[in-house]
């Protein structure tokens, strides 16, 4: 008996595939599509929280879901009947159960995380039973040994993981423009790295070890990639109590270090002494020593931390340990480190304000958050998703009407190529204004000469060759009007110069 024919081990390793991707990226759309055919529900290139329409994009998900269940029973009754199944086939198998068991619970998932039954103890996870119950019905084959060897206990905690770990990117970074969509990736990549087999087989419990980089202008989210992160780590399940040990393990503790003196910084971070300055009462703990092994420090403005501190947080980083102020004993810290700075930490490094040994440290992961201007440069319409999202959560019910006001409002007020210096916090102020005001008054402050800027930069030596070429290929495209004159003028071929054009620092020099 054939335990697959070639058309169901295509549909399995589309499947396959499909499991173990990167949900924000466009191959995940691609692998939809190999895996549904003619049957593929046309949508958006990437996954994107749709204003309109929010359980829309998963369309094709419950399509293969729907196809894929009554092949698995099937599959699973050719092995009873005594089917010889290779082992690549018997992989795909599980990998079919694991896909089918995710889907099946996915709304207990969320409903007892984030929905009704969140707030039930012990009892939100009772469905363990059934989950367990399928997983006998379909793993547990007399003769038939299976290769991955999947445990049921870690399968379920990585469920979960998977589960929170996806609505809150989904929900919380919003825009379908390709910017916003590489963002979610880049925080899926920081929570589960590229290859996902690996991350559940051995890097799950480790991942709090490395550090993690936050780069980009202010307003564009940066502590919220951060929260994304902290808030996804993976969480041990502990079948006999039907818990997990969440509840407080899995903490996050912002620090923002261009809003506090050097000493309150240091004391903060490291805790302190009784005595070992003016005003230490009493001894205190520090973030990094109240920090459980699953809760995440967050280093807001890394870019203002004082020299001497950076010399402890490289300690931190290299040994994991540290000395709480005024005190000669070490302590651990066992939580994950997240770092984030708007500051150009590499002209730092040569201004001799930053340690080049830290950066290295920290930048094993690394993230950049787009500025509203690249979102729009890609997307115009981004704009809308975004006052809507925004207008919900100041206005609740009263959202819809208040997204129609302000959106007509910018359209009347504003140029279509405003550039929104203030990025997604600007854009946030102007919708509270709008809904108390009506009204929005952006800061006109003058911008800088950009001709100017790139000749300062280029005295200070501080422009890489590639970021040199980007910066000059956008001032000839905005001043000669099109690609073929920029090319002509460059001596380059059409192609690379529009490559090299920044859609942001246009939208910046056109504000100019």
């Amino acid at each position: 008996m054939t335990f697959l024919s070639s058309g169901e081990r295509a549909f399995l390793r589309a499947v396959s595939e499909l499991a173990y991707s990167n949900p924000f990226l466009p191959e995940h759309t691609e692998l939809e599509r190999t895996a549904l055919g003619s049957a593929f529900h046309e949508g958006e290139p990437v996954w994107s929280l749709p204003v309109d329409d929010p359980e829309g994009s998963r369309v094709n998900i419950w399509r293969i879901f729907e196809r894929l269940e009554p092949l698995v029973e099937q599959l699973r009754e050719r092995l009873r009947a005594g089917s010889r199944a290779r082992t690549e086939d018997l992989v795909l198998y599980e990998d079919a159960i694991l896909q089918v068991l995710y889907q099946r619970h996915y709304r207990q998932f969320f409903e007892a995380g984030i929905g009704p039954a969140a707030s039930a103890g012990a009892a939100r996870w009772r469905f363990h039973r059934e989950f367990l119950a399928g997983w006998d019905h379909f793993l547990a084959i007399d003769g038939v040994t299976f290769p991955t060897r999947h445990d049921p206990g870690h399968t379920f905690a990585c469920f979960r993981q998977i589960q929170r770990a996806f609505e809150q990117i989904f929900r919380d970074i919003i825009g379908a423009s390709m910017p916003a969509a590489r963002l979610r990736a880049a925080v899926w990549q920081s929570v589960f790295t590229h290859d996902m087999r690996r991350y559940r087989r051995t890097l799950y419990g480790r991942m709090g070890e490395f550090a993690t980089l936050i780069t980009g202008p202010s307003g564009t989210g940066k502590e919220l990639a951060a929260r994304a992160i902290a808030q996804s780590r993976y969480v041990p399940f502990d079948a006999n109590k039907l818990a997990f040990a969440d509840d407080e393990a899995v903490s996050f503790f912002p620090i923002n270090v261009s809003a506090l003196s050097p000493a309150l910084v240091e004391s903060e971070l490291f805790g302190h002494r009784r005595g070992s300055f003016t005003g230490a009462i009493s001894d205190r703990k520090g973030w990094l020593e109240t920090c459980p092994a699953l809760g995440a420090v967050f280093l807001d403005e890394l870019g203002d931390l004082d020299p001497a501190i950076q010399v402890k947080l490289l300690r931190v980083i290299e040994t994991r340990t540290f000395h709480p102020v005024g005190d000669t004993a070490s302590r651990q810290f066992a939580g994950k480190l997240i770092a984030a700075t708007n500051r150009d930490l590499g002209a730092a490094i040569r201004r001799g304000e930053f340690r080049e040994d830290l950066y290295y440290r920290l930048c094993s992961d690394q993230i950049a958050t787009p500025s509203l201007a690249e979102q729009l440069a890609d997307s115009p319409q981004v704009l809308r998703e975004l006052v809507i999202y925004m207008a919900r959560r100041v206005a609740g019910v009263e959202g819809e009407e208040l997204a129609r006001e302000v959106t007509a409002w910018i359209e009347q007020n504003l140029e279509p190529d405003y550039p929104w210096p203030g990025n997604y916090r600007e854009l946030e102020q102007c919708v509270k204004n709008v809904l108390i005001r009506r009204d929005y008054r952006p800061s006109r402050a003058a911008t800088s000469d950009p001709a100017a800027d790139l000749a300062q930069d280029l005295r200070g030596v501080r422009l890489t060759a590639d970021e040199l070429l980007s910066r000059y290929a956008t001032m000839a495209y905005r001043q000669l009007g099109s690609y073929e004159a920029a090319a002509t003028r460059l001596g380059l071929d059409r192609r690379t110069v529009k490559g090299k054009v920044d859609p942001a620092l246009l939208v910046r020099q056109r504000g100019s």
